[in-house]
């Protein structure tokens, strides 16, 4: 069970960073691209269901908070994890 924890947590960690590497080429046209006003679409399902909670913030934090949701889900996972290794043992 460990080792599949770890796993899922790896996964979620390599898509956020990825999502966040999409996010900033789309944001500031690096490499040539285009900017693209949907770059962070890829963060959203990452960073549910914290990101659908936004609705009573102000907008200026949206963006922050929506780019922070995933790393609260990995703590979750994390912390997940380690509670279910303390209990195998």
């Amino acid at each position: 069970m460990a080792t599949a924890c770890k796993w899922v947590i790896r996964i979620v960690g390599v898509l956020y960073l990825v999502a966040l590497t999409l996010l900033l080429i789309g944001t500031f046209g690096l490499f040539g691209q285009e900017r693209d006003p949907l770059a962070g679409v890829f963060l959203m399902p990452l960073g549910l269901p914290w990101v659908l909670w936004l609705d009573g913030v102000a907008d200026a934090f949206k963006p922050w908070l929506a780019i922070l949701a995933p790393a609260l889900n990995l703590v979750i996972l994390a912390l997940a994890c380690r509670l279910l290794r303390r209990e195998g043992t």
